[in-house]
């Protein structure tokens, strides 16, 4: 009997049409892939391996840190073999899987942003209670709840629209269904997840205005400051890629933004926790024996 299983492989367009291209953004991409999951498997070691880091703060930057080292992988390797051997095709089952994981670690990295965010309004808000409210039962909770609620969004998608049945009639299909849970899920996901931010820093910044001293007005900012510069980071570069009317999207703008939301957010997270963050330097430098910074002294809650 002849074998009639029909191979179906979808087909990757890629970042650049141009050739002579290829070569040199494979390396690029390479540069950076490398720096990431450098910088952040060097802010985990960091966040284990110092006593001072076993705090709320540096708990939910390590599940950052985690997030950045796996969101990347889902995509970039793929990239670099397309761009280094010109295989631009991916099959099915692995557009699936890429599929899958790259919306679970997307929206669990939502999640845990609202969740540092909600640690630093307890720590400026509730600075005398802050030990007691964000105890280690509680961080793993929300850690918890941020990984759950990113595999059920995940699931979610996967289901409706990779069953492999109807991937095969999917220009045929009518996408309702698919484009509510877009909807539905962008809202809870992302704009839910902001807007928890958003909240958390209006009390913020309404507590650490009412300090009398300016010293202690800008060490509270100080220590919010690096989350800021990442959320802002982040949603810019999601909401530009995800949440456009679709009469502005261009197919080359979109694939540029793709690529920054992908592949250079993971990379600034950790340039922006080394390069701003005192306890983070200290640790560092206490690591290489070049010196000692004065850490904060927190109460552990891991």
């Amino acid at each position: 009997m002849a074998n009639n299983t029909v191979e179906i492989n979808f087909i990757l367009l890629g970042i650049s049409d141009m050739n002579e291209l290829q070569l040199v953004l494979h390396f690029i991409f390479l540069l950076l892939y490398m720096a990431i999951i450098f910088g952040n498997l060097l802010i985990i070691a960091l966040i284990c391996l110092d006593a001072h880091l076993h705090t709320a703060m540096y708990f939910f930057l390590c599940h950052l840190s985690v997030l950045d080292v796996c969101s990347p992988t889902v995509t970039v390797p793929k990239m670099l073999e397309s761009l280094l051997l010109d295989r631009k095709t991916i099959s099915v089952h692995g557009c699936i899987i890429q599929f899958s994981a790259f919306i679970f670690f997307a929206s669990s990295e939502c999640l845990l942003l609202s969740a540092m965010a909600y640690d630093r309004h307890v720590a400026i808000c509730h600075p005398l209670r802050y030990a007691a409210i964000m105890n280690g039962t509680v961080c793993a909770q929300l850690a918890a709840v941020c990984w759950a609620g990113g595999f059920l969004n995940s699931l979610m998608h996967t289901v409706a629209a990779c069953d492999v049945p109807q991937v095969f009639t999917v220009s045929c299909t009518d996408p309702f269904i698919n484009i509510l849970l877009v909807v539905v899920s962008g809202t809870i996901m992302g704009l839910g997840s902001f807007m928890v931010t958003l909240i958390s820093y209006v009390y913020i910044i309404s507590a650490v205005l009412k300090i009398g001293s300016k010293t202690s007005r800008s060490k509270a900012f100080s220590t919010c400051s690096s989350h800021v510069t990442v959320v802002t980071f982040y949603y810019g570069a999601m909401f530009l890629t995800y949440f456009r009317p679709p009469s502005t999207y261009a197919m080359a703008e979109g694939r540029l933004l793709s690529v920054i939301y992908t592949v250079i957010t993971p990379l600034v997270n950790p340039l922006i926790y080394t390069l701003r963050n005192q306890e983070i330097r200290g640790a560092l430098k206490n690591a290489l024996g070049t010196g000692k910074v004065p850490i904060d002294q927190q109460r552990s809650v891991l």
